[in-house]
């Protein structure tokens, strides 16, 4: 389970992407988390998810 708290979760997450994951759908599939709600809980904090570079940005 991830952390709800946005700038814990965006830590997490862009950790797991960086060391672990080639994409966020790999990343919740294998989690078994949801992507739209790890994005709206970002995205409502001023980050998007960039796949070029495979991690959440400010944006």
């Amino acid at each position: 389970m991830l952390p709800k708290e946005p700038n814990i979760l965006l830590s997490v997450i862009n950790t797991k992407l960086r060391d672990m994951y080639s994409s966020l759908d790999d990343l919740c599939e294998d989690l078994d988390e949801s992507r739209d709600e790890i994005e709206d809980i970002l995205r409502a904090n001023g980050y998007e998810y960039n796949s070029s570079n495979n991690q959440f940005i400010k944006k």
